[in-house]
């Protein structure tokens, strides 16, 4: 949730937002609302006050005076009655509003919207179109069957099958090993969470129609594992020297793809139900930055040491999500499509999330809001498109990466007679 205070004392902190491309009027409408809340509270705490020395009269009046102060107190006490259910509502409608509006880009994000990101720099060669894309070769090794996915549950769920499965844990398997040489601590979450938890991770309200809903329980299916983990320390003060912590995240993930009907529909690209492992930090104010960084380097490591050529890009403002201040991104070559799509990405949320789950750490400062970051280590469906495409054999065979070896027990996978 954004800071209020600020939004209402700083220009810089207002276009920030702005640059996100919000609802034209909802800044203002916030503002309007808030001073109103900030108008019923000061008569609310002035009635308060005058009530309690009121109380204080009784006690010390005489006899005769008494049933005058009494009296006198229990107008107050109606008045005070009569107001505070018009404070609660103002502070409901602030609270509605705020929940709406984004966290502001920071300063160094580019302007623009989803094609203006900057790429920072590219890494490796990119290599022509190879003889199947990856749904053709994922169909001939009888990897992927879309057809009977679709059967069973509808469009975009497939079957996953053969030696992809064993190359799918490899991937899970050697990833997480990464993050625990990293001082990450692996997590396996739950996956279904209650609606507090989708809103203090900062996806409620604005995302909501991308999330599958249980009514009859009053749970949701997560899109990421950030979501649950991000309620490991809810409510939590830390003391400044057990920050960061660091999470790795291995889950089922669940998305509705709202919005891109008609895209990606062919193989595993696109899909509804996939698994991730997601890194989640809780860092110190002043060192997020630097927790950023290092997330993003962590990410290269994992997608370079598979060989794949990759570009990072800086998301621009307009195409920033809501609790985003920053975003890196990590687009990897498809060569059957002649150009790079994203397969990772991390961001900084700085106190955002934060400020809705109560989370603070104790410094010389005094308590302040802890910062959250996330970053994807390994989207696994989509790494193995990829591993499809760059690893594909003459033959119509499969090589395995090096470093994935270990961990699947073969370096091959033959072509299908």
């Amino acid at each position: 949730m954004i800071d209020v205070k600020r939004l209402r004392e700083e220009p810089e902190y207002r276009r920030g937002i702005e640059r996100k491309r919000v609802r034209p009027g909802l800044i203002d409408e916030l503002l309007a609302a808030e001073e109103i809340r900030r108008s019923l509270l000061s008569e609310v705490e002035e009635l308060r006050a005058e009530q309690n020395a009121a109380s204080k009269e009784i006690g010390r009046a005489a006899a005769d005076e008494r049933a005058e102060r009494i009296a006198a107190a229990a107008v107050l006490k109606e008045r005070l009655t009569t107001r505070e259910p018009h404070l609660a509502e103002a502070e409901a409608s602030v609270r509605a509003l705020a929940l709406q509006i984004p966290n502001p880009a920071s300063p160094e994000v580019p302007d623009g919207g989803e094609d203006d990101g900057v790429v920072l720099r590219t890494v490796g060669e990119t290599p022509g179109p190879p003889p199947l894309d990856h749904a053709a070769l994922g169909e001939s090794l009888g990897f992927v069957d879309s057809d009977r996915g679709a059967e069973a549950s509808g469009s975009r769920f497939a079957y996953l099958m053969g030696e992809a499965v064993l190359l799918e844990l490899a991937l899970v398997q050697w990833v997480m090993s990464q993050l625990a040489a990293d001082g990450f601590t692996p997590v396996i979450p739950p996956v279904l969470v209650r609606e507090q938890t989708m809103e203090e991770a900062g996806f409620f309200p604005t995302d909501r129609s991308q999330v599958y809903a249980l009514p009859e329980d009053e749970l949701f299916l997560v899109g990421t594992s950030e979501v649950p983990l991000s309620a490991l320390h809810r409510g939590d003060l830390f003391d400044a020297d057990a920050l960061p912590l660091r999470y790795g995240g291995y889950s089922t993930c669940f998305r509705r793809e709202a919005g891109t009907y008609g895209k990606d529909t062919r193989g595993i690209f696109r899909v509804h139900q996939f698994d991730k492992v997601e890194m989640f930090v809780w860092a110190h104010p002043d060192r997020s930055n630097e927790e950023h960084e290092r997330i993003l380097a962590i990410e290269e490591k994992i997608v370079g040491g598979l060989g794949l050529p990759y570009r990072v890009v800086d998301i621009a403002a307009g195409d920033l999500g809501a609790p985003a201040a920053r975003k890196f991104d990590i687009e990897v070559w498809l060569p059957s499509e002649g150009r790079y799509r994203e397969l990772t990405s991390c961001s900084n949320y700085l106190d955002y999330s934060a400020r809705r789950l109560g989370a603070r750490v104790k410094d010389d400062s005094g308590n302040r809001l802890v910062h959250t970051l996330n970053g994807t280590a390994c989207a696994v469906g989509r790494t193995l498109l990829f591993l499809f495409e760059h690893f594909q054999e003459s033959d119509g065979g499969l090589a395995i990466p090096d470093v994935l070896v270990p961990y699947t027990g073969f370096s091959k996978v033959g072509p299908r007679s």
